[in-house]
């Protein structure tokens, strides 16, 4: 195994006092940081209908981050394909690759990034469909390589500015299935432990079993993301857990309005379907001390057989969260 990489997936989350226009804000600050410290790339994520999640627009956000770094790779983690048109991802991502040459990423999702309403609304003609998916896809390579294929819609119309290079393109998923599509097209594989942390290794293992290479990318490229936070102080470190663990329950319970204080969480009697729910979720993250984070996160991305993980942090206290990229930077000494 190479030197390990890190890299950051950036929720743009609201929190107790963090406003979604301090949050975005926040994002803006962590690029640089990111940068400074050496972590190897920067996504950025779509949701919509969430109130707890401030990002929504990751291309418009990534114009903006890409002038606030100068090194680091910058993407989205990721685009929600069924919510747009192919030319208009395209377009969207030729500019930012003629903005930030050989510094883009376009991480690929089929999911809705939100309920069905809102899917609804940003494509009415969304049918949810994987044929559709992978037409949206061959579409979006014939767009990003200038194609002038006959009979096809490329034999007409060009993605719009031309330029020397393409974003480098990832499949996400969080089971298997697109991992497969990434394999047959030659795309990189990204996997979302933070959202399933069953089956990533195995599902790694089938995407290079079944790889083809392409003019984009010669071998398979793995990472995953996965929730992680990193203190020296491990009451610090027990707080997040149990902030985190249950801001993720009320997510998934369809909780809304203002986050408990911590002395309530702690407080809170949980129902035994509540607590196993709190318990699978335990293994979406990773927490601890710097040294400890290493090991665990060295087993994890021994397992996935890459040498790149990408950590999604969040804590209450901006700072706590800003101070676990810089213990992590250190000790993996990412400079």
């Amino acid at each position: 195994m190479s030197k390990m990489k890190l890299s950051i997936l950036d929720q743009s989350i609201v929190g107790r006092s963090i406003t979604p226009t301090q949050a975005i804000q926040n994002t803006a600050t962590m690029v640089k940081l990111a940068d400074e410290l050496g972590y190897t790339r920067f996504w950025i994520s779509e949701h919509h209908n969430m109130r707890v999640v401030a990002g929504s627009t990751p291309e418009v956000l990534l114009a903006h981050l890409g002038g606030e770094s100068k090194r680091i790779r910058i993407g989205s983690g990721g685009i929600m394909l069924p919510n747009h048109s192919a030319l208009k991802v395209a377009e969207n991502f030729k500019m930012l690759e003629a903005l930030f040459p050989g510094r883009i990423d376009l991480g690929i999702g089929r999911a809705p990034g939100g309920d069905r309403l809102a899917a609804y609304l940003l494509n009415p003609s969304n049918q949810f469909s994987e044929q559709d998916f992978l037409m949206q896809l061959k579409e979006l390579e014939g767009y990003f390589t200038n194609s002038k294929e006959l009979g096809t819609v490329h034999e007409k119309v060009l993605a719009s500015p031309v330029v020397e290079t393409m974003p480098e393109q990832w499949m996400l998923t969080s089971s298997g299935g697109s991992g497969r599509i990434a394999a047959k097209l030659g795309m990189a594989f990204s996997f979302a432990h933070f959202i399933n942390p069953n089956g990533g290794p195995d599902a790694a293992d089938d995407y290079r079993r079944l790889f083809n290479p392409s003019q984009n990318l010669a071998v398979p490229k793995v990472n995953f993301s996965i929730f992680g936070f990193c203190s020296e102080d491990l009451e610090t470190v027990e707080r997040w857990k149990t902030e985190f663990s249950y801001r993720m329950l009320r997510i998934e319970m369809g909780m809304d309005g203002k986050l408990p204080s911590y002395d309530e969480i702690r407080a809170t009697k949980f129902t035994p379907e509540q607590q196993m729910r709190i318990n699978y979720n335990l293994g979406r993250m990773v927490a601890g001390a710097p040294a400890e984070m290493k090991q665990k996160l060295t087993l994890l991305a021994d397992a996935y057989k890459t040498d790149e993980v990408m950590l999604a942090t969040f804590s209450e206290d901006f700072n706590d969260t800003k101070k676990s990229f810089e213990l992590l930077a250190e000790v993996f000494k990412l400079k």
